[in-house]
């Protein structure tokens, strides 16, 4: 018979590194937990974060812009300066400032009995309009935004219907070119009527395409007011859409 060390004893008590072991198991377990309710949690408000910036469906968006007459600026609609490069005949640049401002008005008093019948299906909720004048004081024009609660289709049935809109600030009788449109970004109908600002009576209005033609004969023509109606009708049309579009969606280029 021999004696030994009795080894049960000592496998059955635990080793020494078995409790610090533990410790640094269980820490790491705390910590990839911890981990992953954090990148959880910074997920979930990314994707928040990137549906507030989704852009507007193209309808919603269209929809909006009915409300841009009373959400915008009016500095920002009708610039109290506007700058046409190449805007006038021949090439020549343009310069327009704001002389009138007309606060914004219900449809009834602001546009003319055959306005209010082509707007008669779309509705018409408020109209805007500011006048300009050019750098040499020598034509006024008159620029509007008629704003509706029609769809896209019923306001693409007013292209080609509108007839010479009224001015601000002057008279039928002194109207000389006018344009009008209607922007697929928003149902709203652009216009911009021209005059001489010496008062002087005209026949009736032409419109400005027919009066920016380089066969176009007469003082409306000369003068360059077919061109003035549309350069003006153009820069506020261009502010409009911009305007209306949908912001892109935030990271894109």
């Amino acid at each position: 018979m021999t004696t030994s060390t009795p080894q049960t004893a000592v496998l059955a008590a635990p080793a020494p590194e078995s409790v610090p072991a533990r410790r640094t198991l269980a820490a790491a377990l705390c910590a990839l937990l911890g981990a992953g309710l954090i990148g959880g949690a910074g997920i979930g408000g990314w994707v928040e974060q990137r549906a507030a910036h989704q852009p507007l469906a193209a309808d919603a968006a269209y929809r909006k812009a009915a409300s841009l007459w009373r959400a915008t600026p009016v500095d920002t609609l009708f610039p109290p300066v506007l700058n046409g490069a190449d805007a006038g005949p021949g090439g020549a640049d343009r310069t327009w400032t704001r002389v009138a401002l007309a606060p914004d008005a219900d449809c009834g008093p602001a546009l003319a009995a055959d306005w209010r019948a082509a707007l008669a299906a779309t509705g018409c909720t408020r109209v805007l309009r500011a006048t300009y004048t050019d750098a040499t004081r020598s034509s006024l024009v008159t620029v509007g935004l008629v704003f509706t609660p029609a769809d896209a289709p019923a306001m693409a049935a007013l292209r080609g219907r509108l007839t010479a809109p009224p001015g601000y600030g002057f008279a039928d009788s002194q109207r000389a070119a006018w344009t009008a449109s209607v922007p697929a970004e928003a149902p709203v109908v652009v216009y911009a009527v021209s005059a001489f600002t010496d008062g002087r009576t005209l026949d009736a209005p032409r419109p400005a395409e027919d009066a920016m033609r380089k066969d176009a004969t007469g003082a409306v023509a000369q003068a360059g007011l077919g061109h003035e109606a549309k350069a003006v009708a153009d820069r506020t049309e261009r502010t409009l859409r911009t305007l209306a579009a949908p912001p892109a969606p935030s990271g894109t280029r």
